[in-house]
């Protein structure tokens, strides 16, 4: 007779639900506890390892889809799980807002559909129980054709010259074509996307050979009427062609002058800032004083009203300023408010009239005015830009003292009053107003009796989006008009901070 047998009951069922397996353990047993050869037991009564157990059928489970949504380009997961699909409808009104049908008719674009693992009775259940090889796929391309791009030019702009060679301009930009659309606006896509060559911005235009054209000339500054004091003295003031013909055909608004004071002081221990006024003579006022700049002295006015306005004598630094003799109603400088709403045209030939097809809405506009202006004597400038920002960027590496004066040096407004929108500097003008060469900012100098006058260092520099200026000085240096702007555009003194100046 062969050792026993022994086996352990069965185990729990291999599955939860439908035909599955159960297993036991089945083992040879000698007459000592321990396990015998399988070869001493009868194989003919080894009882069965396993047997089928069976359990109430499984529910069937399967891969549910909903309908195909379109997007354009590619979306994100999060725009899939805001646009679920439940039972084949839309989860809520605002869900199927965002999940919209796409009106992309060409170019890049992609569909979906929620995808859920479903039991018989179409109720949710988590996707491990569907087949992960037989899942539909989420997302596909529209497969749509590629878009069709046109270019979109504008009307040419007027020549940018009333006579001789100049130049036209217009706006060109690359558009995709829309369906029942005739009407495009100008806009940024990339070039690239329309085919052929661009076309052409810009053109020459010719008007015709340009008019003679006259300017002023001025002699040489005779003596001054006194040997000491306060005198007068005269030059020639002409008007003459390029030939040296009589004309009148300039602009008597840039007249130089023709007389100016004078004063001639001998062997004088004249100060030379408003500081040394202070510490020399013991002023504590602040007013108008005779000041030794670069060897010469300041001129008074006819009034006999000093030049050099000295401001702050109270304190330890007192400024100089520049009385504008003709008042700030030659001295102004303005960012002009209103903008075309076509910005390829140049109305009314330039000129400025409130009733255009425009819209009063350029938050940079403003308009100030002058009747003194800061000078820095060290510089010989007149102060027309804030140096604040640019001291702030350079005050980690800079002295307490060097950084104060710095800004000791920078422009302020206190003799200055904005009568609309924003400060704008001295000399400085602009505006957002036409692409098509038509500045409508306006600013006005005047240095007529200052002693005072423009270097001819003291240029202007246009900045901006079709930027363009029209600046005028007077020969002699004491007066300048401009006109500038663009689509938007300013001009500004090309130093960065203010204006050269001499002591005439």
């Amino acid at each position: 007779m062969g050792a026993p047998l022994t086996f352990c009951p069965f185990l729990q069922c291999s599955v939860s639900c439908g035909r599955g397996v159960q297993r036991r353990s089945v083992q040879c047993h000698g007459g000592a506890p321990k396990a015998a050869e399988e070869a001493e037991c009868d194989p003919a009564s080894r009882p069965p390892p396993q047997r089928d157990c069976h359990l109430p059928a499984c529910p069937t489970h399967r891969w549910a889809a909903g309908e195909w949504q379109a997007v354009s380009g590619d979306p994100s997961p999060a725009r899939l799980s805001s646009c679920a699909l439940r039972r084949g409808a839309m989860l809520d009104a605002e869900a199927g807002e965002r999940c919209r049908r796409c009106t992309k008719t060409c170019g890049e674009a992609s569909r979906f559909r929620e995808v859920f693992c479903v039991d018989e009775n179409k109720q949710l259940q988590s996707s491990g129980y569907c087949e992960a090889s037989n899942r539909p796929a989420e997302v596909e391309s529209c497969g749509l054709p590629p878009c069709e791009y046109i270019w979109i030019t504008g009307e040419w702009s007027e020549c940018s010259v009333t006579c001789g060679k100049g130049y036209r301009q217009r706006l060109v930009s690359c558009s995709e074509i829309y369906t029942g659309k005739d009407h495009y606006e100008y806009g940024y896509q990339n070039m690239v996307n329309c085919p052929g060559t661009q076309p052409p911005n810009i053109q020459p235009c010719y008007l015709g050979e340009c008019p003679i054209s006259a300017s002023w000339r001025v002699g040489n500054w005779g003596s001054c009427s006194v040997t000491c004091g306060v005198g007068v003295m005269h030059r020639s003031v002409q008007c003459l062609t390029n030939d040296d013909q009589v004309s009148s055909l300039c602009h008597v608004d840039l007249k130089p002058e023709e007389r100016r004071t004078c004063h001639n002081v001998h062997d004088c221990d004249l100060p030379r800032s408003c500081k040394d006024v202070k510490n020399l003579e013991g002023v504590t006022e602040d007013g108008e004083y005779f000041l030794q700049v670069k060897g010469k002295t300041l001129k008074v006015h006819f009034s006999n009203r000093m030049i050099v306005y000295c401001s702050g004598m109270q304190t330890d630094s007192p400024k100089e300023y520049v009385t504008l003799v003709n008042g700030d109603a030659e001295n102004f400088s303005e960012v002009y408010g209103y903008r075309l709403h076509n910005p390829t045209e140049c109305p009314y030939n330039g000129s400025r009239r409130e009733d255009c097809q425009c819209r009063k809405d350029y938050t940079a506009a403003g308009f100030s005015t002058f009747s003194k202006v800061r000078l820095d004597l060290n510089t010989m400038q007149i102060i027309t830009k804030s140096m604040f920002t640019f001291i702030l960027s350079l005050s980690l590496h800079l002295s307490f003292h060097v950084i104060h004066q710095l800004i000791s040096t920078a422009t302020d407004l206190q003799f200055a009053q904005t009568h609309d929108g924003r400060p704008v500097p001295y000399a400085t003008a602009g505006d957002c107003y036409s692409a098509a060469k038509c500045p409508q900012g306006r600013f006005s100098i005047d240095l007529y009796g200052t002693g005072l006058s423009l270097m001819g260092t003291a240029k202007w520099l246009s900045q901006g989006n079709y930027a363009v200026s029209e600046i005028q000085k007077s020969p002699d240096g004491t007066k300048v008009v401009g006109r500038c702007g663009g689509y938007c555009g300013k001009c500004t003194p090309s130093s960065g901070t203010g204006l050269d100046i001499q002591v005439l």
